[in-house]
């Protein structure tokens, strides 16, 4: 959905006879803070023109026993993208000849690290519109993944491999990602997790900031309430979603809420924070060049790097490594749910609209919120990968408030008469339960399931 708005422009690198470089001379200007600035000004819509986009990963397993589909195998993701590609007529997405995803006008079907699929569509005014493409490409999917034995299932966590037995796809970045990520748990969020992503438009800069606030306070709640990875390599691992575990262990430098959930925030305070925090890698001549963290941004846009200045690109590849719970670009993108199905999918977009396309709804979870300090909800953050809505913030547990989220975005989308409210039903019967889809998992793993893995796969394959 982020679209780059410049390229690098470099003259060519004079080569002696020897080969030694001589310089690298760059035409355009510096890059300046304000250059970037424009990204999210850029990104300013009319109420009127708001939509609302997902990005919707799962999981290949093996239909036969649930083990992780690599990208190399005769019956592997590469072969069902090419498949796909020819009898569809989609476009290749290629990193040195290797196909890693594909694509047909604003549609996109790409890889994450560990092959995981996902489906990046179109924002569109109305739900049921991302709904029905979904549809779609399932529908064109299925025959395809049939018979290569593959399932794409709706789950947060790997259920039977393991990141040590799952290969990344050749993709150069995710190769230097995995050897600079420094969390315990890094090579777990990349390999073995899947999620969904929330993307939402903003009117101005007063309104990107309002809902960046409220949707940052919403995270640790949709968290719990879509909670949906207990099972992780055959077990039962102790925490509701083991995905959300992963990020907390992936990289604090880049993770986590941006800044301190305040009042007051602006495009330049978050542009601040990116700038700020490590950079991995640039790409020169679609060659990539590691740095490790050995600067920030900001030192590169000062100083430069090994004779090299920062341009668009370059901060354009860097705000994509920066992962926090809600990332802002020229829309705003929320990050942090287990990939759930049965519908579940659509309920975490209609919340979100209700409350973010709503300025009245908004207000009311701010009050809602408004006894809650920033220590609060970080502590919450923390808290809910193992327990979910049993989690306490302050004297309340998670399930009472979620259940006031779901009431507020409801009466929202009743208001706004669009009938998605119906979206909701998915999530209800849970939420108002006080239980979240990893309960009912953990229930039936040590009951009727017995621990039967199959019965796993086939519950989360629907």
């Amino acid at each position: 959905m982020f679209k780059t708005l410049f390229r690098c422009n470099f003259v060519d690198v004079i080569i002696k006879l020897t080969g030694e470089k001589v310089s690298k001379v760059q035409t355009k200007e510096k890059l300046e803070k304000k250059d970037i600035l424009k990204k999210f000004y850029g990104g300013c819509k009319p109420s009127n023109c708001h939509r609302t986009g997902i990005e919707y990963e799962r999981l290949p397993v093996s239909a036969s026993g649930g083990k992780a589909v690599g990208y190399y195998a005769d019956n592997g993701i590469c072969s069902f993208l090419r498949t796909f590609a020819r009898e569809e007529n989609w476009d290749y997405i290629t990193d040195d000849y290797n196909i890693i995803g594909l694509k047909q006008e604003h549609d996109t079907i790409t890889l994450e690290p560990g092959c995981q699929v996902e489906l990046s569509i179109k924002p569109e005014f109305n739900i049921s519109d991302l709904e029905k493409k979904i549809n779609s490409l399932n529908k064109k999917m299925k025959p395809i993944l049939d018979k290569s034995g593959i399932n794409l299932i709706g789950y947060g966590v790997s259920p039977v491999s393991t990141h040590k037995s799952i290969n990344l796809i050749p993709k150069k970045r995710y190769k230097i990602m995995a050897k600079y990520l420094w969390g315990i748990l890094s090579d777990v969020m990349m390999r073995e997790t899947a999620g969904i992503q929330a993307c939402f438009d903003y009117e101005n800069e007063d309104d990107a900031m309002f809902k960046f606030k409220i949707a940052n306070k919403l995270t640790p709640f949709m968290t719990a309430m879509f909670a949906n990875s207990p099972i992780r390599g055959g077990v039962e691992t102790g925490y509701k979603s083991f995905r959300a575990l992963s990020w907390l262990n992936t990289d604090n430098d880049r993770c986590g809420f941006v800044g301190q959930i305040d009042e007051e925030f602006s495009f330049e305070e978050y542009v601040d924070y990116v700038l700020n925090s490590p950079m991995i890698f640039i790409n020169r001549e679609n060659v990539p060049m590691e740095i490790n963290g050995k600067i920030s941004f900001a030192e590169f846009m000062h100083n430069g790097w090994e004779g090299y200045e920062a341009c668009e690109d370059d901060f354009d590849l860097h705000a994509n490594l920066y992962f926090p719970e809600v990332r802002l670009r020229n829309f705003i993108e929320i990050r942090n749910h287990d990939c759930v199905s049965q519908g579940m999918q659509y309920s975490i977009l209609a919340i979100y609209k209700g409350i973010l396309y709503n300025t009245s709804a908004a207000q009311d979870i701010e009050n809602l919120f408004k006894e809650f300090s920033y220590q609060d909800f970080s502590e919450l953050r923390y808290n809910v990968p193992k327990s979910a809505l049993n989690t306490k913030i302050g004297d309340y547990y998670v399930k009472d408030i979620a259940g006031e989220i779901l009431y507020i975005a409801e009466k929202s989308l009743i208001e706004m008469n669009t009938g998605e409210e119906k979206y909701l039903d998915a999530i209800k019967e849970y939420t108002l339960a006080g239980i979240s889809p990893a309960d009912v998992i953990l229930r039936n793993w040590d009951g009727l399931w017995n621990k039967d893995i199959k019965k796993l796969l086939d519950y989360v394959s629907k």
